[in-house]
């Protein structure tokens, strides 16, 4: 069974509005490569000029903050559900 990835609404707009995707990946920057060759569009929504994820996406698995996780050490099993997570308007990040 893949991973369930559940992208935000406000990504919908370059999705063709697909709001969930499944994918076999294992690692966040595989799921992260795996989207943006899906939806070139959104490269700029998930990675800084740099090639770093964007600091400001929030990434849940299974309803737990991923950073709680391992962040980019997790390792994603058959079933997981990923939600990529925008920040609420007026929430500061951590920097």
């Amino acid at each position: 069974m893949p991973v369930r990835v559940v992208l935000p609404v406000a990504f919908q707009k370059h999705t063709n509005n697909v709001r969930e995707i499944a994918c076999t990946v294992t690692s966040l920057a595989g799921l992260v490569t795996d989207i943006e060759y899906r939806f070139p569009a959104l490269r700029p929504h998930l990675r800084a000029e740099d090639g770093h994820i964007q600091p400001f996406l929030h990434f849940h698995v299974n309803g737990q903050d991923i950073r709680l996780l391992g962040n980019e050490n997790y390792a994603f099993k058959d079933g997981d559900t990923v939600e990529v997570m925008l920040p609420i308007p007026g929430e500061s990040t951590p920097g």
